[in-house]
């Protein structure tokens, strides 16, 4: 029964995101097949960002082209560009105040 349990887990492991992506890497083109773009992240149940500036560097969204645009839990988050994802990711809740204080904002009008 053990070893069912572990080739239970294996197998979990071998589908994970992660597996698929290396395993596409090294097999072949299917990793960006895999990728889901920003715009299919930015679901229509989200609670809209109404931020008119990235909330990372401070910049005018639109300045750099089209802002990068992506769902986390459940707030849509703007970015003015991909590079601020990083640093988005390293303190999430600090950005995340600012996009909410600035929807208050806009609700108080």
């Amino acid at each position: 029964m053990s070893l069912a349990l572990l080739a239970g887990a294996f197998g979990a492991l071998a589908f994970s995101p992660q597996a698929q992506a290396q395993a596409c890497a090294a097999n072949g083109p299917c990793a960006a097949a895999m990728a889901m773009p920003a715009a299919a992240d930015a679901g229509t149940n989200a609670i809209p960002d109404r931020l008119a500036t990235c909330p990372v560097s401070g910049d005018k969204l639109g300045e750099m082209g089209k802002a990068y645009t992506f769902v986390y839990k459940g707030q849509q988050v703007k970015l003015c560009c991909k590079g601020c994802k990083k640093d988005f990711d390293k303190d999430p809740g600090k950005y995340l105040k600012l996009i909410r204080a600035a929807d208050k904002k806009s609700d108080q009008k």
